[in-house]
């Protein structure tokens, strides 16, 4: 490959907000982002929430004079509401379903049904390897009272060991999506601290759209106002994070945003912003030496991190331990009620009133038989993903009392993504 060689790539991404007959104005609203992606061209377009397949046809039909290659991720009951169009050939592509995503019975919030996933795609652009990562993580609901923090974590670090096996013939890494998490969230930090991807907002230097790269925006007339005001700006759950291996620099030479409303016709795309990022990916000179990332410093960061997630995950399984004993003290409640019932009835005394109790009965039976299946596999999956964590805590550990002098492999993920160039 010349020393002198670049790619430019230009992305965008979106959470769309396309849930068939509850999301507002999502026809019109599909019909726009297809004319707009048309007009702009870009190398990849990444979607999130687009639940309807059919919603996804229409795209592709659209879209297929400009992106010839599209992908729509399957799985759930619902879906994953991801999907990616390309100008660019598919190499190959997969997905990996999180363990771990919410609660059945909260069927008001929904994302148990919709089986959220981390989309791969793989690319060969120019020589290159581009590995690209779509996803859609738990959503957070109540910020103060936040049930599902523990399953996002766990969701981001599933992700992030995801990234970390499946990118290691890549050249170049990308992930977009819609986190659900904030810059400064313990799942944000643990996935950033251990792919060692770069956050192309704080990396570029040319960033034009909302204020604090914000892309959940007050001025979004679909957006529940509600939610937002504790912030008054807005908020900024949405991504472009990349890196690159030894060899090859990764710059984001521009970003922007949507600001509230469509940059044509003024009407918002979605309840999100739009980012829409220009990567450039050089070769790295052979003289340049990437100075080590992981020093005392950086190295403490990770185990900070790394405990502060163990400790989450560690609370997750002490509840859902306690509500399979919980469960299983109504189960045994519930058969003795049910022998109960049946000599009763057997008696004659009051079969009448046994027999009306015995639906109610049965049907808290599976009630709780549900809850008690349930938990137990949530704590089985906290429980091996904090396994891992653990395994990953003591390498650190190791590797923090060694030194510099004697950096274990447990960095050679991180340091791949030390090409990320100077702006």
């Amino acid at each position: 490959m010349k020393p002198t060689f670049s790619l430019r790539l230009r992305i965008f991404n979106l959470n769309c907000w396309a849930i068939p007959y509850l999301s507002k104005h999502r026809s019109d609203r599909m019909k726009r982002l297809g004319d707009f992606l048309n007009m702009e061209s870009f190398d990849l377009a990444l979607l999130e929430e687009v639940w309807s397949e059919q919603d996804f046809q229409y795209l592709r039909q659209k879209l297929l004079p400009t992106y010839p290659a599209a992908h729509y991720f399957s799985s759930g009951v619902i879906g994953s509401g991801l999907c990616v169009f390309s100008k660019h050939p598919i190499q190959e592509f997969t997905q990996h379903v999180y363990t771990l995503n919410g609660y059945p019975y909260m069927i008001h919030h929904g994302d148990w049904f919709c089986g959220k996933a981390v989309g791969l795609l793989v690319l060969h652009l120019s020589g290159l390897v581009l590995n690209v990562y779509v996803t859609h993580l738990h959503a957070e609901y109540n910020r103060q009272k936040d049930i599902y923090l523990t399953h996002r974590v766990a969701q981001a670090w599933e992700l992030a060991q995801f990234i970390h096996h499946t990118s290691k013939k890549a050249d170049v890494v990308l992930l977009c999506g819609d986190l659900n998490l904030h810059p400064k969230d313990l799942g944000c930090r643990l996935l950033k601290e251990w792919t060692g991807l770069h956050d192309a907002y704080l990396e570029t230097q040319d960033f034009k759209g909302s204020e604090e790269g914000c892309t959940m925006l007050p001025e979004n007339c679909y957006v529940n106002q509600r939610e937002l005001e504790p912030f008054p700006f807005g908020i900024r759950i949405d991504y472009v994070l990349y890196k690159a291996v030894s060899g090859f620099y990764i710059s984001c030479k521009t970003l922007r945003t949507t600001t509230g409303c469509d940059p044509h016709s003024g009407t918002p795309l979605s309840d999100h912003e739009a980012l829409m990022a220009t990567l450039c990916v050089r070769h790295s000179p052979p003289q340049h030496t990437p100075s080590p990332t992981h020093g005392p410093a950086e190295r403490s960061r990770l185990v900070s991190i790394l405990e502060e997630a163990w400790i989450e995950l560690d609370l997750g399984v002490a509840q859902a331990r306690w509500w399979t004993t919980f469960a299983g003290y109504v189960i045994g409640l519930g058969l003795l009620l049910l022998a109960l019932l049946c000599a009763l009835a057997a008696g004659g005394g009051v079969r009448e009133v046994a027999i009306l109790l015995w639906t109610p009965s049965v049907g808290l039976l599976l009630g709780a038989g549900a809850v008690y299946v349930f938990h137990v596999q949530e704590a089985k999956g906290l429980s091996g993903a904090r396994a891992e964590l653990q395994h990953v805590l003591g390498r650190a550990r190791e590797a923090q009392d060694l030194g510099p002098e004697s950096q274990p492999a447990l960095f050679l993920g991180q340091q791949e993504g030390d090409g990320t160039e100077e702006q």
